[in-house]
């Protein structure tokens, strides 16, 4: 049987994070056909940012556009069609969040169901951990004594257990990312829970679209040949039973699927992609095939599944004092001299006044140029910039001390550098600085339920796992380049497209061969020592490098790369959003006559 008459199961991504635009869920429920709108909201960071939101209002703690911005604008139009909605928008409150879009619903005169998924909320054991010495699983360090939310990283099959039990809309807590779509295709291919090649494929497809439209051209490494950036489509994957998925977008949208961008969403935020551990499946990416089957179609094939192991990952947030940044931009010659130098004296003269207070020292501070290419270190270009903005951030354990340091930013614009200026010089304010603590717990203790038209139903969740690491979790890598004599210096982004991104104060850097026959130069000059070296002045841990042959790829893991990452991070790109372009433009020695074709 072909493709073509096969069931297909079509689901949009509407939303990538929290804050993402709002043409998303419009675009896809007016402009394509789907049977599923899906709405990722959950980045680590978000995670702190609603667990202080609710820590203020206890109503709150979950992703207020979901239900002021998507669904307000779609919610006629997704009952008429019956498309189905899956959503981890609960974040630390899914009940608040099901009960606000009953209220709408109710107020629209439509009749919905609502599923929420509960259980990933696993503060209640937090105690216990902690006498029983519970560390950090990439720090080592100890639970922190005030927890303000703990919950565990849920799977997909408490999504699909709602779907059948007649939901119109599923709204989970902490979820993995991907399980808003997985769930949905276990619901509708009725894959099991050893179904493990196809959960893998599954994942995949979530993992492809969570991001939006990083899956249909957004920061594409060639950005510049991406039309229509203001009307770009947000992506549409059309499902397969046997695991394969076409990635596209709606007709008449901005934006490209092509091979290219969608293998940088794949590489994206992955650790080893011979073992991308989620809840339901560990996943094996190296053989991963992609065929432009079209113009904005993309076919999928290949992914691998091994056994889950029998803990869930749990995100913590604790908060540690507080945090403030200040600006000001500086005109003229020596600019970043000067930016520097005022930086420091607004650090040094605060810390005076905090002696004089008797207050203690800041717990943390940091001073970058914005213009100067702070984050290049040595390898910055700049020589005689001419108009910065100078950036300090200050950590302290007191809001009021930091009330000082955000009296102290405008004086600057009378009393030091010449050229001192901002477009805004209101005074910064002070904000709690909310900080993450991850580890892991066995699936036994974490029940799940699901919360359907007032009852509360246990979800069967499979504890055991069975995951075992295999032997090598890299395939083999190619032998060595013969030194050419006549070898021409270009950039990597000559060779190579490249994405970055972050887990917790991981950098992931996923490198893209143009060509096939660019792999083996690219792996022998860009080793892990070599990437080591050139990321120094911000990479603290070890780097590692994995083989992803299908995709003609590699992926790099630069340990405490990111200032302690997200909330933690004083710089200015904490999410290692930027390091990919960093890489890509490093110096690689290549043969003349290719480095001609270039």
């Amino acid at each position: 049987m072909t493709a073509s008459k096969k069931k297909v199961v079509r689901i949009g991504g509407a939303s990538g994070f929290w804050g993402d635009s709002s043409v998303g869920a419009p675009q896809l429920v007016f402009g394509a056909e789907i049977d599923y709108l899906v709405f990722d909201y959950l980045a680590e960071l978000t995670m702190a940012i609603l667990a202080s939101a609710r820590a203020k209002k206890p109503e709150l703690g979950y992703a207020t556009d979901f239900i002021d911005v998507a669904m307000k604008s779609v919610l006629p139009e997704v009952a008429k069609r019956g498309i189905k909605v899956v959503t981890n928008a609960g974040g630390i409150n899914p009940r608040g969040c099901a009960d606000a879009l009953a209220r709408m619903a109710q107020d629209m005169g439509i009749s919905l169901t609502i599923a929420v998924v509960e259980g990933d909320d696993v503060s209640a054991l937090v105690p216990a951990l902690r006498e029983a010495g519970q560390k950090d699983m990439f720090t080592g360090g100890a639970l922190p004594e005030r927890i303000l939310s703990a919950n565990a990283y849920l799977g997909a099959f408490p999504v699909a257990a709602a779907l059948r039990a007649g939901a119109d809309v599923v709204i989970t807590g902490r979820c993995v990312d991907s399980a808003v779509t997985l769930g949905p295709l276990i619901h509708e291919f009725g894959w099991q829970e050893t179904d493990y090649d196809m959960l893998a494929a599954g994942s995949l497809a979530g993992h492809i679209i969570e991001c939006g439209c990083q899956a249909t051209g957004g920061v594409h490494t060639d950005w510049e040949a991406v039309p229509d950036w203001a009307n770009i489509g947000y992506p549409v994957i059309e499902c397969y039973g046997d695991g394969r998925f076409v990635v596209t977008k709606p007709q008449g949208t901005g934006g490209s699927v092509i091979v290219a961008g969608v293998a940088e969403q794949l590489l994206y935020e992955i650790g080893d992609p011979a073992a991308y551990m989620l809840p339901d499946v560990v996943c094996d990416f190296r053989e991963v095939r992609m065929l432009q089957e079209d113009d904005n179609r993309v076919l999928v094939s290949g992914a691998r599944g091994l056994p889950p192991s029998d803990s869930y990952k749990v995100s913590a947030t604790y908060m540690d004092g507080y945090r403030c940044n200040g600006t000001m931009v500086i005109v003229g010659i020596d600019a970043v001299a000067k930016a520097k130098r005022t930086g420091h004296a607004i650090i040094e003269r605060t810390q005076a006044i905090f002696r004089k207070l008797g207050l203690s020292d800041y717990t943390a501070t940091h001073v970058e140029v914005i213009g100067a290419e702070s984050l290049y270190g040595p390898h910055s270009r700049v020589t005689h910039a001419r108009e910065v903005m100078m950036r300090v951030a200050v950590n302290h354990p007191m809001k009021p001390a930091l009330d000082i340091f955000a009296r102290e930013i405008a004086p600057a614009g009378t009393s030091w550098s010449p050229g001192t200026t901002g477009p805004a010089l209101a005074r910064p304010s002070a904000s709690p600085l909310i900080k993450q603590f991850s580890f892991t717990l066995p699936k036994r203790q974490v029940p799940v339920n699901i919360g359907l038209n007032g009852e509360s139903r246990p979800v069967e969740i499979a504890t055991e796992g069975g995951y075992q690491p295999q032997a090598a979790s890299s395939a083999p890598e190619p032998g060595p380049v013969p030194v050419v004599a006549d070898a021409v210096m270009v950039p990597l982004v000559r060779l190579a497209y490249g994405r970055s991104g972050d887990k917790g104060n991981i950098s992931n850097i996923g490198i893209i061969a143009r060509k096939p026959e660019y792999l083996a130069i690219i792996l022998e000059q860009l080793t892990p020592a070599v990437v080591k070296e050139y990321f120094a002045h911000l990479v603290k841990g070890r780097v590692e490098r994995f083989l992803v042959p299908g995709l003609n790829a590699c992926n790099f893991l630069l340990h405490d790369a990111l200032d302690g990452g997200g909330t933690a991070s004083m710089r200015m790109d904490p999410l290692g959003k930027g390091m990919a372009q960093i890489l890509l433009d490093i110096p690689v020695p290549v043969p003349r006559a290719l480095a001609a074709g270039l």
